[in-house]
């Protein structure tokens, strides 16, 4: 089973860097990504961020709240209707016991970020064997615990 992470679904659902990237891997799969709360609830404030970064200048990105609020009721359906995406419910509990003993295995030596670790905690939870990312520090952490990447 594979797990995708925001920068994954960004990359998914936006025109950015590793979009072509993105498509391709899911479309060559074909598995159906599972969605955890956190997933859901990230996907959003990124949509939300990218409208920041454009009004702002940041990135060549161009993204007006109209397309923003398309692209997030879009994300939001496919992840309800189960084609694509999943709803995946994880054990909080589960999610922190294994944060704990990731943040304490290799945040002092790595610097890993805090939702790279609840993202790869609930890969792991999950029973997933793969993590999808174009974030360079979160497919290190998912390496270190023994998942593949892409």
């Amino acid at each position: 089973m594979i797990y995708a992470d925001t920068n994954f679904f960004t990359n998914l659902l936006m025109e950015l860097s590793h979009s072509k990237d993105a498509e391709l891997l899911t479309r060559s799969n074909g598995s159906i990504l599972p969605v955890t709360w956190l997933l859901r609830l990230e996907v959003v404030n990124a949509i939300q961020q990218c409208v920041f970064m454009s009004r702002h200048g940041v990135q060549d990105l161009r993204l007006v709240p109209e397309h923003a609020t398309v692209l997030e009721s879009h994300f939001l359906s496919e992840v309800d209707s189960g084609v694509r995406y999943r709803r995946c419910p994880v054990d909080e509990t589960s999610v922190e016991r294994l944060f704990m003993e990731l943040s304490h295995r290799h945040t002092a030596k790595e610097g890993f970020r805090t939702y790279d670790i609840l993202h790869v905690s609930s890969a792991l939870v999950l029973g997933c064997d793969t993590f999808w990312s174009f974030d360079a520090k979160a497919k290190k952490l998912a390496k270190l615990e023994g998942l593949k990447v892409n």
